[in-house]
């Protein structure tokens, strides 16, 4: 992937996570942006509740990575990391 491609692309994910991220602070969580692949998955962390949180997969797949696909057509899903 071509660096500005990539670098426009972060902007949009980082723009996208802000609006997800004020639901998973309700809670006492939130999500941090980790990494890009090249194969367009997105690398994320979730902190503070939301981490050890039993519906934390579900939170991720259902919420997180349909919020972003459906605003970043481009992007094919999520990798949560520990």
């Amino acid at each position: 992937m071509k660096e500005e491609v990539r670098n426009d692309l972060q902007k949009k994910i980082d723009s996208a996570l802000a609006k997800i991220r004020p639901y998973l602070e309700a809670d006492g969580g939130g999500i941090t942006f980790e990494g890009l692949t090249d194969e367009y998955m997105v690398k994320v962390k979730l902190h503070g509740a939301c981490e050890g949180c039993p519906f934390s997969y579900q939170t991720l797949k259902a919420g997180v990575e349909q919020a972003l696909i459906k605003e970043i057509p481009e992007i094919k899903g999520i990798i949560p990391l520990d």
